[in-house]
């Protein structure tokens, strides 16, 4: 039996379109979302709302991995596929998804206490200072960074620290064989679609209650890595009509990223993503039947 991917930038119906999926054909859903992960965030992090496996398996304060989350993953789509059903890989977390899917080699784990350190350099020397540092020590990942990037900056050079790089490992993401016959499919809508969806959808958790839910979050521990979330700081820290504004800005940099990454995948069969979320299905079931052995649609 095959495994369905279903990979895409933020505010494409990921979500929708594996549970139209999964209403065709006997199959259970697993998110690849390295921050759906987390127990106390729905609506930022905008969680589904029917049973996935994956989502909220962690509490805010837990410091999340995918080295962690690779085996749990793993785990769950083996047993889904004992159970003779379709296993419905959905994200947009690229290295999650890879996770999920295939056995990584992993980057060797950082030193203690490096990431604050490399985090106190990046706010207290500034971006451009930090991003400098990394061209010096690591040229290849320093291409491939925005200076503007925290995350990824102090990520790059964690692992240069470690004597690993952020360049080729990214690269090698994609070039091994998956642990089961597996297909994946892009979901590509327009990019003025998609914009709009994103605008549309950052308004949505506002009137859903996300301030409340960041200040909750905020009110308990919480670990770094969940900290990072996109738009928790923006919410917790300035208005609503300028936090909008700056998540909006924010996300669109990270869905055109994600965008990118979808296109570097082996073998990823695209589909127009600009349609209601069942007709989308419909052609990704059809597709896999034709493909790999899926089961044949109910009815």
């Amino acid at each position: 039996m095959t495994v369905i991917g279903i990979f895409g930038p933020t505010a494409s119906a990921k979500s929708r379109v594996a549970e139209a999926v999964a209403e065709r054909i006997p199959a259970e859903l697993v998110s690849a979302d390295s921050f759906q992960v987390y127990r106390g965030l729905p609506i930022l992090t905008n969680q589904p709302s029917g049973r996935v496996r994956m989502v909220g398996i962690w509490a805010l304060d837990r410091e999340a991995s995918v080295g962690d989350f690779a085996p749990l993953a793993q785990a769950a789509i083996d047993e889904i596929l004992a159970a003779g059903r379709t296993p419905v890989v959905v994200g947009g977390t690229g290295l999650y998804l890879r996770a999920a899917l295939a056995e990584l080699s992993l980057p060797p784990p950082p030193r203690p206490g490096a990431r604050e350190r490399w985090e106190r350099v990046y706010d207290e020397e500034g971006p451009g200072a930090a991003h400098a540092r990394l061209a010096e020590v690591d040229p290849a990942a320093a291409e491939i960074v925005h200076p503007n990037d925290r995350r990824r900056v102090v990520r790059a050079l964690e692992l240069a620290e470690a004597g690993s790089s952020l360049a080729p490992g990214d690269d090698r993401l994609w070039g091994g064989e998956t642990r089961h016959p597996t297909v994946v499919f892009g979901l590509d809508l327009p990019k003025v679609v998609l914009e709009r969806r994103i605008e549309q959808r950052t308004r949505e958790m506002f009137d859903r209650g996300v301030e409340d839910e960041v200040r909750r979050a905020l009110a308990g521990p919480i670990s770094s890595t969940a900290r990072q979330a996109l738009g928790l700081d923006e919410v917790a820290t300035i208005p609503r009509e300028d936090a909008i504004a700056a998540i909006v800005v924010r996300t669109r940099r990270y869905a055109a990223y994600q965008r990118k990454w979808m296109r570097r995948i082996p073998g990823i069969v695209m589909v127009d993503a600009d349609r209601p979320p069942g007709e989308i299905a419909d052609d990704i079931v059809a597709l896999a039947c034709t493909r790999e052995r899926v089961p044949r649609p109910r009815g």
